[in-house]
C-alpha cells in the first residue's frame, strides 16, 4: 500500500515525510531482510563491508565489499549468511520523480534487462569512490533537508542511478550476456511507452512482438519479477503519479487523458493497486514532495 510506503521512509515517526530514506546497516539490520520480501519503491544498497548471499528472483548472488545493488518495485528478494562485520548504507526511494526520465524510452539503448543489470554490480575502485562520495552527499543533505537541499538530493540520486546504469549497461556489453529474451523484453517496453496510453492487454503487446501472451509473460517476470499485465499496470499508475503531482489536470483529465471511460473507472483502477483514492493519493504525493 502506498500509505506503507509513506510511513516505511518515515523518519522515527516524528520526521516530516520526505521523497526518500538513507540509513546505515549492520549484520542486526540486514537480518530483517532475510525472508522474501517485495516493496513498492526502489532500495540501492551499497555494501561497505563484510559479505552476503543475496536472491533476487531465481538469481542468487554473493555480494560483497564495493558491491551495489538495486532492488527495483516488485522485485522478490532476501538475504542470508550475513558476515558479523557487515556494514552498508541503504536508499529508499520512489520512482515518481527520481528516476522516471531515466527508465523511459528516451534512454531505451540502456533498458534492455536495466531491472536484473542493476541488481547486482560489482564496482572498480574509481566507480566505488564516486559512488561513496555521492552518497555522503545525499547523507549530508538529507540530515539537514530543505526545499532546495531536496532537490539537490533528487540530483545526487539520480546522477548516482545514471553512473550505475552506464557501468551496468557496458559491462553487460563486454560480457555478452544479452539473448532473444532480453531483446524482446527491450523491444516490450519500447511498445509499452509508446502505447500504455490507448492498449493494456498482454495480448496486443504479444501479438506485436510475434509471440504468445504466456511466452511473454514469461520474459517479464524473469527479466523484472512482474508479469506482463504488472508491467502495463506499473507504467499507467506511474503516469497517474506524476500527472496528481505535476500536472493542473482535473481527476477527469487525467483518466481520458490515460484512456479510462470515465473518472470512476480511474477511481476504481488506483484503488485497486494501492487502496486509495486518486484524491487522497494525489494529497499524500503532495505532502511527500511539498508542493
Amino acid at each position: 500500500m502506498f500509505t506503507h510506503y509513506l510511513k516505511d521512509i518515515q523518519h522515527n515517526s516524528e520526521r516530516a515525510i520526505t521523497p526518500f530514506h538513507i540509513f546505515d546497516l549492520d549484520k542486526e539490520d540486514m537480518e530483517k531482510y532475510r525472508n522474501p520480501h517485495t516493496k513498492d519503491h526502489f532500495c540501492l544498497l551499497f555494501v561497505k563491508k563484510g559479505s552476503m548471499k543475496m536472491q533476487v528472483e531465481d538469481r542468487r548472488y554473493d555480494v560483497s565489499e564495493n558491491c551495489i545493488s538495486v532492488i527495483f518495485p516488485g522485485q522478490l528478494s532476501s538475504k542470508e549468511q550475513i558476515s558479523d562485520d557487515f556494514e552498508g548504507k541503504m536508499i529508499l526511494f520512489d520512482e515518481v520523480l527520481f528516476c522516471s526520465d531515466i527508465l523511459k524510452n528516451e534512454l531505451s539503448i540502456y533498458n534492455h534487462n536495466i531491472s536484473v543489470k542493476l541488481n547486482h554490480i560489482e564496482l572498480p575502485v574509481a566507480e566505488t569512490n564516486e559512488v561513496q562520495m555521492l552518497l555522503e552527499q545525499i547523507e549530508k543533505l538529507y540530515h539537514d533537508l530543505t526545499s532546495v537541499k531536496k532537490e539537490q538530493a533528487r540530483f545526487f540520486i539520480k546522477i548516482t542511478l545514471l553512473k550505475l546504469v552506464e557501468f551496468a549497461h557496458t559491462k553487460w556489453d563486454k560480457d555478452k550476456v544479452t539473448n532473444e529474451n532480453t531483446r524482446l523484453y527491450g523491444k516490450f517496453l519500447e511498445l509499452l511507452e509508446r502505447n500504455y496510453k490507448t492498449e493494456r492487454m498482454v495480448s496486443w503487446y504479444a501479438e506485436k512482438l510475434l509471440i504468445s501472451p504466456k511466452k511473454l509473460n514469461e520474459i517479464t517476470k524473469k527479466s523484472a519479477g512482474l508479469t506482463s499485465i504488472e508491467t502495463i499496470h506499473a507504467r499507467i499508475m506511474n503516469e497517474i503519479k506524476q500527472l496528481l503531482l505535476l500536472s493542473s489536470y482535473s481527476h477527469k483529465e487525467i483518466a481520458f487523458e490515460l484512456g479510462f471511460n470515465s473518472p470512476a473507472a480511474l477511481n476504481k483502477f488506483v484503488r485497486a493497486k494501492l487502496d486509495e483514492t486518486p484524491t487522497n493519493l494525489q494529497q499524500q504525493l503532495a505532502q511527500m514532495y511539498n508542493t
